[in-house]
């Protein structure tokens, strides 16, 4: 079925930009992969930085970079560099500030560029948008690189969607620009992943989101905690805060969060496609279904959950090589957030496209006075 909404456009659309995204950093992968010798080499330290949803790519992406040129790479919210950046950096500090942003117009991410540049040592950009009239695709320097992204990708809608995945997959692709040919195929792979899971689970989804729960949380590790993050807040915004939402670690949910747990509740678990990790997710799904009743449990793998039905209403299997790279295996998860926002904010009859009825929270975030 074909529904009448940027939101669920920008969501269907992602498998497609991400290979137009991928055409990007290859024709240009002899400048970004100078730019990034060039402080690399020279000892500069990758931070990765956005507000909100462009926040949660660095989470995602701190943990999953640990294979590429980028290990070692710090998530640091703009919204943190802003009001304490001498916690952060310093003098002596090299900085290669990796920026996330969609419209590239909100007050943080000019300010938090400031910032650094005020507090720190030494500093270089790269900016990674999808406005190409944004304040940050504006700026020029020969210490900034501006990865521009197919203009799809700013999402016209107030969820970011299509943006934060693009965004994720792109700075992926630039942590690994010494082979990013050869990185073709994973790419590939994961858009048609995508792509399938989508069609096939679209029906199942929506009739998840029709379940009467008010809060829902989601669970991951690793990267996938991050991915949970995100998840987290489509769900939350996209039903104008109706649906209140949490996330963690499936290790870290035991030590008192498991206390929000309710009958009302959704649960969705990312499962990690690493099987010694996954023990210890297993464990936790088993605990919770032995002790909780609830409205409604997805499971979410890139192979089969290796658990008894009985633990989850609905298991999602995207059939991604489990060995693909975090990197870029991360991203197929958060399509089922967004879907499952969607699909949410329809059946509390709000529009998805503008979902606050309050007016609460805005596409480009309002109301932020920078001070000196």
């Amino acid at each position: 079925m074909n529904y009448d909404y940027n939101t669920y456009k920008e969501i269907r659309q992602q498998p497609g930009v991400w290979l137009k995204a991928m055409d990007t950093v290859c024709s240009h992968k002899d400048e970004i992969k100078a730019f990034k010798d060039r402080y690399l080499n020279d000892g500069y330290e990758i931070v990765l930085t956005g507000a909100g949803t462009s926040a949660y790519i660095g989470d995602a992406l701190e943990p999953a970079l640990y294979t590429t040129s980028f290990k070692g790479a710090r998530a640091i919210a703009t919204t943190d560099i802003i009001t304490n950046p001498q916690m952060f950096f310093d003098s002596s500090s090299k900085v290669l500030l990796v920026s996330f942003a969609r419209s590239g117009n909100s007050p943080e991410s000019v300010g938090a560029i400031k910032a650094v540049e005020k507090n720190a040592g030494k500093v270089a950009h790269i900016f990674i948008t999808c406005n190409k009239d944004g304040e940050l695709a504006q700026m020029k320097g020969e210490n900034i690189l501006c990865v521009l992204l197919p203009p799809e990708t700013n999402d016209l809608s107030l969820a970011m969607t299509s943006s934060y995945s693009t965004m994720l997959l792109t700075c992926s692709m630039i942590a690994n620009i010494d082979h990013i040919e050869e990185d073709r195929a994973l790419i590939e792979e994961v858009a048609s992943a995508v792509e399938k899971s989508l069609d096939k689970y679209e029906d199942a989804i929506r009739e998840m989101a029709s379940r009467n729960f008010d809060r829902a949380v989601f669970l991951g590790s690793g990267p996938l905690k991050g991915v949970a993050e995100e998840c987290r807040l489509k769900l939350q915004e996209l039903t104008d805060g109706a649906v209140m939402c949490a996330y963690d670690s499936f290790l870290g949910f035991r030590h008192g969060p498991k206390a929000v747990v309710k009958p009302n509740s959704l649960l969705v678990y990312l499962l990690s496609p690493n099987p010694r990790v996954r023990r210890y997710e297993l464990d936790l799904i088993r605990q919770v279904k032995s002790n909780n009743k609830v409205m409604g449990t997805l499971v979410i793998s890139a192979d089969e959950p290796s658990i008894e039905s009985s633990c989850y209403d609905l298991a999602i299997i995207t059939g991604m090589t489990p060995s693909m790279p975090p990197c870029y295996g991360c991203v197929s998860f958060a399509w089922l957030g967004q879907l499952l926002g969607f699909f949410k904010s329809l059946n509390l009859g709000l529009n998805p496209d503008s979902p606050s009825i309050s007016g609460n929270i805005s596409r480009v975030v309002e109301g932020v006075t920078l001070y000196n």
